[in-house]
């Protein structure tokens, strides 16, 4: 049997009629960029997330940058990042000259260990941007104190966590902003790059929006020094023609879950482990084993499609050698990043091929 890692098809044939007609929409009008469909986009996706504000953006990392743009962070300033986490997260940061600063995840969730976080804050430190990572909510609350300790902005990085809860409040309304990415593979994905900025606060919304256009508040008058990243109408009408079926299908993905983790039996296998202060989503499925490598190769020779999120961690990636890390530097993302294995996760798949994937991996031996 082949399982591939992800498959768009259920998903698209289903929705095949709305999209089509999300097409015919936009391109009868002929108005492409910034218009009555990016509009209701926007409101359907602040009320989705339960925030005041949401400005559509060009893709995710994007929503990040111009978040920390408007929040004023810049040259010499520090924003705490986890060191286990995709590297548009870090990117961000070095976008708006501040340096990233690296703090270990959790090795139970993967998410950032937040009794690391206060020894890494000095007085060049001006945010945390916790990671919402493979759809899990990060603990909040003392995230939260601390950033009010320390009068620290938050700035909450969503792109994998699109209706996932941390005590049963939405993931993205705890921050001063949250930056979402709707990357096709997302559990919300456009049909092409795609983001937004959600927040409770409309000058952070608003100097979002202007700095996303050129700088401009309105035609040809530049306030700031910005950048063009706005979320096409396109985009913005096949996210609306989506977002309605989202809640749907977040529900299967955790079904889907739910059968892993009590289907899987494997003393090599590591599964995923849930606090009880979050309903996550499922954008991914990640196990650890020990012999990872090997599992991987049994799964693939078996027709089981799998990826590794992420097997570089990001202080160890070239482009941040000038950063001076080395190998032993971050010993738990080097860990997940060596033992972290994603099984096939999506919308539509069958029971045939989620009790495929559980065999396969229990006879891993």
């Amino acid at each position: 049997m082949k399982v591939p890692f992800v498959s768009f098809k259920p998903m698209e044939c289903e929705l095949d009629g709305e999209l089509r007609k999300a097409f015919d929409r936009v391109f009868s009008r002929s108005w492409y960029i910034e218009g009555i469909e990016d509009e209701a986009f926007e409101t359907s996706f602040a009320e989705f997330c339960n925030s005041k504000y949401c400005v559509g953006v060009g893709n995710g990392l994007d929503a990040l940058m111009l978040s920390l743009k408007a929040l004023g962070i810049g040259e010499g300033d520090e924003v705490i990042v986890p060191s286990n986490t995709y590297i548009a997260t870090a990117l961000a940061v070095t976008y708006v000259g501040a340096n990233p600063v690296f703090v270990e995840p959790d090795i139970r969730t993967f998410n950032i260990d937040v009794t690391r976080i206060e020894p890494a804050i000095t007085d060049k430190t001006k945010a945390i941007m916790p990671v919402h990572l493979y759809g899990q909510a990060c603990d909040m609350d003392p995230i939260m104190d601390l950033a009010k300790t320390y009068n620290l902005f938050v700035v909450e990085d969503c792109a994998q966590a699109h209706g996932a809860t941390y005590k049963g409040h939405s993931i993205g309304t705890f921050g001063d902003g949250a930056g979402f990415s709707f990357y096709p593979g997302k559990n919300l994905g456009a049909l092409g790059d795609a983001g937004a900025v959600i927040t409770n606060n409309k000058d952070i919304a608003d100097k979002v929006r202007a700095l996303g256009n050129y700088g401009s508040d309105y035609k040809y008058h530049h306030i700031y020094k910005g950048n063009n990243s706005r979320l096409d109408e396109l985009q913005a009408a096949f996210l609306t023609a989506k977002l309605p079926y989202l809640n749907k299908m977040n529900k299967e993905r955790r079904r889907i879950a739910k059968l892993y983790m009590d289907g899987i039996d494997n003393p090599e296998i590591i599964l995923p482990y849930v606090p009880e202060y979050t309903v996550p989503v499922w954008h991914i499925f990640g196990i650890r084993c020990k012999r990872r490598d090997e599992l991987e190769k049994w799964l693939n020779e078996a027709g089981i499609c799998t990826n590794k999120h992420y097997p570089i961690p990001m202080h160890m990636q070239e482009c941040y050698k000038d950063l001076g890390f080395t190998k032993g530097d971050y010993p738990v993302a080097e860990e997940i990043s060596a033992t972290q294995l994603s099984l096939p996760m999506y919308y539509g798949m069958t029971d045939e091929e989620i009790g495929y994937v559980i065999k396969m991996i229990n006879s891993f031996v």
